[in-house]
């Protein structure tokens, strides 16, 4: 037998106008959105400013190259709910085409540790230097036609979301190679928050402040 329907609860005061708001800025409510209502309205109401300071409202990056990085970092997350994203993508004028670029992208910054191992245990035979070549080739074909500076920016997120410390810093050095500001650097992995937590964002604040010590890339702060 199918399960019973649920019963709503009454939402406490002021707690249907909140809910309201929040669709009507995304144009969608998830379960959460209605559990907090009920039991959490005004942790709803800021949470919904948060996120909207987060990924609505426009920053520095443009609204095609941020849902560029997102494309990226939510095929890198393994996020079966990017799909928002992906409406959003569309929306911001890139083409299925351009999605699958950047889930490309993604999917290459991942065999990054492939060719580190390599690097590690048979590093007689492959040589880090010749297998980071190897990578960068690559890369460079599933990146083709995207500026290098979004290129680097995506792939960096995307290494950021798995904590890998020296794929990060390998595309934070090119991406601010390519003209890349800390600001641009900072919108990108402050999306880290929704798919993947504070806690990986902290990590990756780590690793670009070692890159930064040593003299790799501009500081964080």
């Amino acid at each position: 037998m199918d399960a019973p329907p649920i019963t709503p609860r009454l939402l406490p005061s002021g707690a249907a106008r909140i809910l309201a708001d929040v669709e009507g800025k995304r144009g969608y409510l998830l379960p959460y959105h209605r559990m907090f209502a009920a039991s959490a309205p005004e942790l709803l109401k800021s949470y919904d400013a948060f996120y909207e300071s987060l990924t609505l409202v426009p920053r520095l990056l443009t609204p095609a190259e941020r849902e560029t990085v997102w494309a990226g970092l939510l095929a890198a997350a393994r996020e079966v709910h990017g799909f928002i994203h992906m409406k959003r993508a569309i929306k911001a004028g890139l083409t299925r085409g351009d999605i699958v670029r950047a889930v490309a992208i993604a999917a290459i910054t991942d065999g990054f540790a492939t060719m580190q191992f390599s690097a590690q245990n048979w590093a007689a035979w492959t040589l880090p230097d010749d297998l980071e070549r190897a990578y960068l080739d690559a890369f460079a074909q599933v990146s083709a036609g995207l500026d290098a500076k979004l290129a680097h920016l995506t792939a960096l997120v995307c290494h950021a979301a798995r904590r890998h410390q020296a794929g990060m810093t390998l595309h934070l050095r090119l991406a601010f190679d390519a003209s890349a500001t800390p600001a641009e650097v900072c919108e990108g992995l402050s999306y880290l928050l929704l798919p993947c937590g504070g806690n990986t964002l902290i990590e990756a604040v780590s690793f670009w402040e070692e890159a930064a010590k040593a003299g790799l890339v501009p500081a964080p702060y």
